[in-house]
């Protein structure tokens, strides 16, 4: 009997994992974002960044635009950016966003800063659409997050944020994937390895 393709497998988990995120009741979501939404931002505070990169939302993802824009408001040294998503196979660029830059469509129907300079944050906030407690993510399949860290010097911190229905018992990593330094969900905010 010949075994499962884990490149299939791997699909039908990530879209099982989406689905799951998407059909969330409102109620249930609003109770989540409220809490995910305050551990972020105390960790935020605990970890203390001069700049964040962030997602735009995506396919029901947490919305982390008022963690971040309150964050910014708090000081004004602060800056925060978004991912410019390029070619298939290179790291993503970072842009500096705020509420009033300009924003085009990338070529997934995601806002990204539609002009500036590259741009290498301190952290970033990276959506997980399954995670485990060693710190490794599920993504969309691309690569495109492993990359992005794997090529910037130094290595921002990286914080994997999702929903606890996320969470897995085991990924499963490929060879490539790297962990997230820190998780943070509507349960709490740990350190890789801690939750």
């Amino acid at each position: 009997m010949q075994s499962e393709d884990p490149r299939a497998a791997r699909k039908a988990q990530r879209l099982a994992l989406i689905q799951a995120r998407t059909d969330m009741p409102a109620p249930a979501r609003a109770a989540a974002d409220h809490a995910l939404g305050g551990h972020l931002a105390r960790l935020l505070d605990t970890l203390a960044p001069a700049s964040i990169g962030f997602c735009w939302p995506y396919r029901a993802e947490f919305d982390m635009r008022a963690v971040v824009t309150a964050w910014l408001r708090a000081d004004a040294s602060r800056w925060a950016a978004l991912p410019v998503v390029g070619a298939t196979g290179v790291p993503m660029r970072w842009r500096r966003w705020d509420p009033d830059v300009e924003m085009p469509l990338d070529r997934y129907g995601i806002p990204f800063p539609g002009d500036g300079p590259d741009l290498h944050p301190d952290l970033l906030l990276i959506p997980c659409n399954g995670f485990d407690a060693r710190g490794y993510r599920i993504g969309y399949g691309a690569g495109h997050f492993d990359r992005t860290l794997a090529a910037m010097q130094p290595r921002p911190l990286a914080v994997g944020v999702a929903y606890e229905l996320a969470r897995l018992a085991d990924t499963q990593p490929q060879a490539h994937d790297l962990p997230m330094d820190w998780l943070v969900t509507e349960a709490g905010a740990w350190p890789r390895g801690g939750g």
